[in-house]
């Protein structure tokens, strides 16, 4: 496949302003570079701290699946033609007649990964190693203005670099969250305490442990309990899996369950008033928090081997339970003291290291965007209010916009992490840029009627004709 950039003018002045500058490069903004790369008339550009992309790399896990299917790539539900599809990423690797044969709907976690990188080792105007400090408005050029580092090959500065642009999509993504019981164990790493995101990494140290507890009863809590479960000895396996959900739950997947995963449920979610936003995403935790049913039935298959000879394995797998603080024993144990949330009981368990399979949030904007904050609208909550087509909604006097990936689940619901909505949120973002049906999107995509009166997608409005947009730059 070809990857050559479009033509562009030789003379480019260094301090014309972009039309797009991403911050960010995960499958989200990967997904808006895509989708973007054959629009001659938009320039733009993309910066990423790290060295790589990387996804996920400590839940890289052998065998480990998304789950959603591999249709939600990058681009193919919004573009099934691109050169960036993930078919034809394995027609590039001469993969498309084994993956046909394997009949797989959703691939493996770690080929995601590999499919994420090739677009990404391909595609013109990413930058790795550019760290964005600080994001500023200028009204006397009606721009914004970007500040950055370039980092070395050790992390560490090596220049500072500004770049100014009409608008911004910020895709810094989520970090892992520790709860606040169990930071102190974190901070201190005599015994393992690891995040559910480094698993990987620990992996060697936590198979060496005589005793290990997994907490976190969602997807990450599950995969990692079954990887160290296949690895330890029959009758040996000395393995806890704590929870605070009530059960061990499968996630939501019943065709008309997944329909709160489309365009059609997000603008619906995106119109109801603030109060039941928040009311509803407590309650919909098993949309996106369950485990998967494929996971479930492998844990059970793996415990139910190890009763064939008699007795049953050295597990505990319990529900329904808080961890309210959590100490060190001398420097090779930690003691964790527990709560039952229906029984009202307390309880202490020792073990020799923890996984905390506890999840992700979002990463706040004030830093990056404390220069915009007096021009920035919030909610009752002080969050960032954030229009139907993921724009941070501003001051009138700022003419430029700020979109967002994935930092706006309080206003669109819970489709904002997921994959199967990355090329639809790319395309509405990219339509508003031009002004125009640049990729046309369904107007309908769900069967259910979400609501009684029916919120109808929007056409972008046309831009401004004095606004002039330059192709896209190789390498700035």
């Amino acid at each position: 496949m070809s990857t050559t950039p479009h033509p562009h003018p030789p003379h480019r002045e260094p301090d014309a302003p972009r039309d797009l500058v991403g911050i960010g490069i995960g499958p989200f903004n990967l997904s808006l570079a895509a989708l973007a790369h054959p629009l001659a008339e938009l320039d733009t550009v993309f910066y990423e701290q790290r060295p790589g992309f990387d996804w996920h790399p400590g839940l890289l896990i052998d065998g480990a699946r998304i789950q959603v299917p591999f249709l939600a790539d990058l681009v193919t539900l919004a573009d099934p033609a691109s050169p960036w599809t993930f078919l034809n990423h394995l027609k590039a690797r001469d993969r498309l007649f084994p993956f046909y044969f394997a009949e797989r709907f959703h691939i493996q976690r770690a080929e995601y990964d590999g499919y994420c990188r090739w677009v990404a080792d391909h595609l013109p105007g990413l930058h790795f190693r550019h760290q964005v400090d600080a994001v500023r408005w200028n009204p006397e050029r009606d721009v914004f203005e970007v500040d950055f580092t370039q980092l070395d090959a050790d992390g560490e500065a090596e220049a500072l670099g500004r770049t100014y642009t009409r608008n911004v999509v910020l895709g810094i993504g989520s970090e892992p969250y520790v709860p606040e019981p169990l930071k102190p164990l974190v901070e201190a790493p005599a015994v393992p305490v690891v995040h559910a995101a480094d698993y990987l990494t620990h992996r060697d140290r936590l198979l060496a442990a005589g005793h290990v507890t997994v907490i976190g009863s969602g997807q990450s809590g599950a995969e990692v309990f079954l990887d160290l479960l296949r690895a330890r000895p029959v009758g040996r396996e000395g393995l806890h899996w704590l929870g605070r959900t009530d059960a061990f739950a499968p996630m939501e997947y019943s065709k008309l369950g997944l329909e709160h995963f489309t365009p059609d449920y997000t603008r619906y979610f995106h119109a109801l008033p603030e109060g039941v936003r928040d009311r509803l995403v407590t309650t919909q935790w098993q949309l996106h928090k369950g485990i998967d049913a494929d996971t479930i039935a492998a844990i059970h298959d793996e415990l139910y081997r190890r009763t064939l000879h008699g007795g049953w394995p050295d597990t505990v797998l319990t529900p329904g339970v808080r961890v309210r603080t959590a100490g060190r024993i001398a420097t090779t144990q930690v003691e964790l003291h527990l709560e039952h949330v229906h029984q009202n009981t307390r309880s202490r368990l020792t073990t020799d290291a923890v996984v905390l399979a506890t999840g992700y949030r979002e990463r706040p904007l004030d830093r990056l965007l404390a220069g915009l904050d007096p021009y920035m609208r919030r909610d009752s909550r002080e969050r960032p209010r954030v229009d139907d087509r993921f724009r941070l909604v501003l001051d009138p006097a700022v003419t430029g916009a700020i979109h967002v990936q994935n930092a706006e689940r309080h206003t669109h619901g819970v489709g904002t992490p997921d994959l199967g909505l990355a090329a639809w949120r790319s395309a509405t973002i990219l339509n508003s840029l031009t002004g125009k049906e640049t990729y046309p999107l369904p107007a309908r995509t769900a069967f259910t009627t979400f609501g009684l009166e029916p919120h109808e997608p929007q056409i972008p409005q046309a831009r401004q004709a004095a606004q002039v947009l330059t192709p896209l730059v190789e390498g700035r």
